[in-house]
């Protein structure tokens, strides 16, 4: 049975990310691409939630501001006591370092380091970072330590790059897409050790995807449409990564 911890942690705290009318505007030569269209959110401490939309639906947009990879047009955005909206450069960077992993479709590993030396590429910036070995048994790949990218399958680098994002026990991870260049069986498995780092670590966990059924997994699913957000769903009792079928 779940300690009363793993309770807290999934139930989820009070909120974390504080997102009012924000909007986002691309501008390409004379053409403007709005991209979100006033999106009101708020995420609570050691949630676990998936956003779902078809491409084009503001989904990438949304994440990379609350990672701090992108800045809104209009309306605010806060991590906690951080005002992303008005951050500088230096500022994202530092909270980038400091709080939020993340883990995107495509692994972006260091093809002429091993599998141990892309880890602890972000245990030597992090203040109180896992060791490089412990993150990588936490995905199941202590041996594969001394291996390089090109060892390693599809899944077995995503599961690298999930270490990677763990390893400096980000507050916050987001993930773009983490199942979207895996097959079935193994983008089970990558999205069982996101769980893990959102049950053991308590670490507040946003997936993006268009893939329906990973909705299941999440406390609550956020459906977005046309660059807002058109609904949203509780989940009264999350499934396991196991238990999905797509």
């Amino acid at each position: 049975m779940p300690n009363a911890e793993t309770e807290r942690v999934r139930s989820g705290g009070g909120p974390v990310f504080i997102a009012r009318g924000l909007t986002k505007v691309y501008r390409m030569g004379e053409v403007e691409v709005k991209a979100l269209s006033g999106v009101d959110l708020e995420i609570h401490d050691g949630e676990c939630i998936v956003i779902l939309g078809p491409s084009g639906s503001g989904k990438s947009t949304l994440l990379n501001i609350l990672g701090g990879l992108d800045s809104p047009s209009g309306g605010t955005a806060r991590w906690r006591d951080h005002d992303l909206t008005v951050a500088n450069e230096a500022e994202l960077t530092r909270y980038r370092r400091e709080h939020v992993g993340f883990v995107f479709q495509f692994y972006n590993l260091i093809p002429s380091l091993t599998v141990r030396e892309n880890v602890r590429l972000v245990t030597e910036i992090a203040d109180n970072p896992l060791d490089a070995d412990e993150a990588l048994a936490m995905v199941g790949l202590q041996h594969r330590l001394d291996h390089f990218p090109s060892q390693l399958s599809g899944g077995e680098q995503q599961r690298v790059a999930v270490a990677r994002a763990i390893a400096k026990r980000p507050d916050v991870l987001l993930c773009d897409e983490p199942t979207g260049a895996l097959d079935y069986p193994t983008g089970k498995v990558v999205l069982e050790v996101i769980l893990r780092a959102n049950r053991d670590l308590g670490t507040t966990v946003a997936i993006i995807t268009h893939n329906a059924a990973i909705g299941g997994m999440a406390d609550r699913v956020l459906h977005m449409a046309n660059g807002a957000i058109a609904s949203v769903e509780r989940n009264s009792a999350p499934k396991s990564p196991e238990e999905l079928r797509w």
